[in-house]
């Protein structure tokens, strides 16, 4: 039987010097931090509020890291929880439990106990990783979830002595700040235990290419934790296909790469943990996003990659602006999670003198999948090319191996290395997305003559309102050009008449006095009068991710509780 292979015509607008195929992944994750260490032992590998550590510092301390991790009785297989923000010790954590074959599960440090439970119930892991400051969310956990190690981390051990010499003053800024970062624990092992014991032999067996290195979690709060099992070949592919893309961007050469992103996201974890990490790179670390912190690096060490997302692209342009500061130097930056506008791009650019490109992927795809060229051909409005080596197709949701005319909207399915194998424990639901091996994506895209693919909807969020599909990003678009209007959601709502209705949450400017019928009004010149919102309500904030995304059903819920008796 011959396996199909569509063609492929994104290949001819790929930028110059970016391969249409890799050389297949061999090794595993810990062969990146090595290799590094080997071509680059003196170079800084990360920087944490100007604290630097060396590639060859770095890799002792996975080895001591690992070591301790071992005495604990962690094992090759086992799942082993981290629970922690951008610190130098999530790196060398993350590395340790890779060294010793066993399989690192991310989470999220702000989430409730509540949220953090169902995903130990999902995994299981026993042994757990956790910042200080949220160790107690999982000293919350009944007898039946009880994790048997969970080591304590002080992030503020890795901050400069005078850094933390100043969170002790006794002064209300600098207490803000320690308790923001850190708190006292008992009942725990510590961090600096872990990593004093002597390194781990180099004969210790190691993971194989095809071992499960991490499980990603892709449902956020609320509904059934789904974890992405994924292998060291998918992570290792991910990375390379992303040093394929930027062929401007040599391995080490001052490389340096700013982790404003979180590292427990699929997107932070590529692109800070494993391709900064490959390339020899400078990783710059930040616990959360702030733009003063970001501006100060700049001024020394401009990013020569950056990866983010539109809120965060603004926030820093505004930023440097407002304070005088230069943004000239940063080469690439790369924009995913969501829409990135037109008018954000041009002054960035203008303003860096660097490219911002957007990018797509999902989280069970290590998650790069596509992306702009890092060239003047690239296309505002798509998330642009496949990488090298990524396949993909755009079928009839309904029928999902038979593919749709070129050019008309359809379902998205994608093959390549960085393609995960399934949800970790859940046969059923990794059968429901896959279709004779190929993965649904559950976006609603078109592709032009050129190999751009262009997103449409998810296939989970169309408004299915008189038998007719309402896509509800092109109505959020339709409301956000009403000069008002500054943000806004769009869902479907049970209708007695027919089936759903379309009804939008708006932010709109402070002390506007708004006519949501003359929005409406404003809306019927721009859509098809089945796609205007029935109902308009104006709230002062829309639910966001850590990252700045727009949580659909989070909005739902609160305008189904609102609307609940009317």
């Amino acid at each position: 039987m011959t396996t199909f292979v569509p063609p492929r015509p994104w290949t001819a607008s790929y930028a110059e010097g970016v391969p249409e195929d890799l050389a297949e992944v061999t090794g595993s994750l810990v062969d990146i931090v090595e290799a590094s260490a080997r071509d680059y032992p003196d170079a800084p590998a990360l920087q944490f509020f100007g604290r630097t550590t060396s590639y060859r510092d770095l890799q002792a301390a996975i080895d001591r890291a690992a070591a301790g991790l071992k005495a604990l009785g962690v094992k090759a297989g086992d799942p082993v929880a981290i629970v922690l923000p951008n610190c130098p010790q999530h790196i060398v954590a993350f590395y340790a439990v890779l060294r010793l074959g066993a399989v690192a599960v991310e989470h999220n440090p702000l989430y409730t106990p509540r949220e953090l439970r169902k995903q130990f119930e999902d995994h299981g892991a026993k042994h757990a990783i956790v910042w200080n400051k949220v160790v107690a969310s999982v000293q919350e956990f009944p007898a039946d979830l009880a994790v048997t190690n969970l080591v304590s981390v002080d992030v503020t051990r890795a901050m400069p002595a005078l850094t933390r010499f100043a969170l002790r003053l006794p002064v209300a800024k600098a207490r803000e700040s320690r308790e923001a970062l850190t708190t006292r624990v008992r009942g725990t092992v510590t961090w600096e235990s872990v990593v004093g014991y002597s390194p781990l032999p180099s004969s210790h067996p190691r993971p194989s290419t095809d071992d499960l290195a991490i499980i990603q979690y892709t449902s956020g709060t609320t509904g059934t934790p789904k974890g992405a099992s994924l292998t060291h070949r998918n992570l290792l592919a991910n990375a390379a296909q992303a040093q394929a893309w930027v062929p401007s961007i040599t391995r080490g050469n001052g490389c340096v790469v700013y982790a404003v992103l979180p590292m427990f996201h699929a997107y932070g974890l590529t692109l800070c943990l494993t391709f900064a990490m490959s390339m020899g790179a400078r990783l710059v670390l930040f616990p959360k996003f702030d733009p003063d912190l970001v501006l100060d690096v700049v001024k020394k060490h401009p990013a020569t990659f950056l990866p983010l997302v539109p809120p965060i692209a603004d926030r820093l342009l505004k930023a440097a602006t407002a304070k005088g500061v230069s943004l000239a130097g940063i080469e690439v930056a790369i924009s995913g999670a969501m829409a990135l506008p037109h008018e954000l791009v041009v002054p960035f650019e203008e303003a860096t003198g660097g490219y911002l490109v957007e990018g797509y992927g999902l989280s069970e795809c290590s998650p790069v999948l596509m992306a702009n060229p890092v060239a003047d051909n690239r296309v505002p409005g798509t998330v642009g090319l496949p990488l090298p080596g990524t396949e993909c197709r755009v079928v009839d949701p309904e029928e999902p191996t038979k593919d749709v005319e070129p050019g008309q909207p359809g379902e998205l399915v994608v093959r390549g290395p960085q393609v995960f194998s399934g949800y970790y424990g859940k046969p059923e639901e990794t059968e429901a997305v896959f279709a004779d091996g190929w993965f649904r994506t559950g976006d609603i895209v078109t592709i032009d003559e050129g190999g751009f693919v262009r997103i449409v909807d998810r296939i989970k969020e169309l408004i299915i309102t008189g038998g007719f599909n309402v896509a509800p990003t092109e109505v959020e678009g339709a409301l956000r050009q009403h000069p008002d209007v500054i943000d806004a959601a769009v869902v479907g709502l049970p209708s007695e008449h027919s089936g759903e209705e379309v009804v939008a949450a708006i932010v709109v400017d402070p002390g506007t006095n708004v006519d949501v019928e003359a929005i409406r009004e404003f809306a019927r010149g721009i859509l098809t009068p089945y796609k205007v919102p029935r109902r308009i309500f104006v709230v002062d904030e829309l639910p966001t991710s850590l990252i700045g995304k727009v949580l659909r059903r989070q909005v739902k819920e609160r305008l189904v509780a609102l609307t609940s008796g009317s």
